[in-house]
């Protein structure tokens, strides 16, 4: 297996070397591992793509490059730079710090680069950490994520999910804010909303009178409807949400008939 690794905090987090110990264990010893992630860290930056600017790609070693750009210019650059010759069997985007749970779906660079992989027509998943007062300050704040990351992975892999015929699907998983050994399980369940918790922003008066902005994340211990995503986080279950990149509402589609 060829696997595709990315990310959206930078070529230097801990996390991306994380995933590429999971992919590493996905792959089996026949298989190939190949990073090409952002240079600098891009969180928040969603599915967004250097469309005006060219992407400076740099190589850093066998099979590492880092691009000049968006997650999503990462899956773009591996896809077709990169393993031009050979495509990725799988793409993986993560170990994000942070989870992407809830409304932070929308905003994450991690889940950009797997829309963008599934839109490329490769299999595409999304990991990120929850992180939490039990998880926080331990030595590996990824723990649960390298524990139980590869074998979950391994599973979906040997799914056969009904996929749509315009816009396949991609896999949202969250991992909960606690040690490895206190995981309850899994749960395959809808994106949650985080209700009174939204971004907004964070003003800054510079040394020299300067007025800044910065944007500022939401109450993550908010809880969502029962049997969402961050609600069963933050009891404890690792999460699967099966995404796709259709916007559409369907089911006011007929309520706006009207108007035709």
């Amino acid at each position: 297996m060829r696997i595709l690794v990315t990310n959206d905090d930078g070529i230097n987090a801990p996390g991306l070397e994380v995933l590429q110990t999971i992919a590493r264990e996905v792959a089996g010893s026949d298989g190939e591992v190949w990073t090409v992630a952002p240079a600098r860290e891009q969180s928040g930056t969603a599915h967004c793509i250097s469309y005006t600017n060219p992407a400076m790609i740099v190589q850093h070693g066998e099979r590492c490059f880092s691009v000049e750009g968006y997650p999503a210019d990462c899956v773009l650059a591996g896809i077709h730079y990169v393993l031009k010759s050979a495509p990725p069997d799988l793409v993986l985007s993560g170990v994000n710090r942070g989870n992407n749970s809830a409304e932070n779906a929308l905003y994450s660079g991690t889940l950009g680069a797997a829309l963008e992989g599934a839109l490329q027509g490769v299999l595409s998943v999304a990991l990120s950490q929850y992180l939490g007062h039990k998880n926080r300050d331990l030595e590996n704040p990824f723990e649960a994520s390298a524990a139980h990351g590869a074998d979950l992975i391994g599973k979906l892999c040997q799914q056969t999910v009904p996929s749509g015929e315009d816009y396949p699907i991609f896999y949202n998983v969250n991992f909960p804010p606690l040690p490895a050994l206190d995981v309850q399980g899994v749960k395959v369940t809808p994106q949650g909303r985080r209700r009174n918790s939204k971004f907004s922003v964070s003003p800054y008066t510079s040394a020299s009178k300067r007025q800044f902005l910065f944007a500022q994340i939401g109450d993550q211990q908010v809880l969502t409807a029962p049997g969402t995503d961050a609600a069963e986080n933050l009891e404890g279950y690792i999460t699967v949400t099966p995404m796709r990149a259709d916007l559409t509402d369907y089911g006011a589609l007929d309520a706006l008939r009207i108007i035709e």
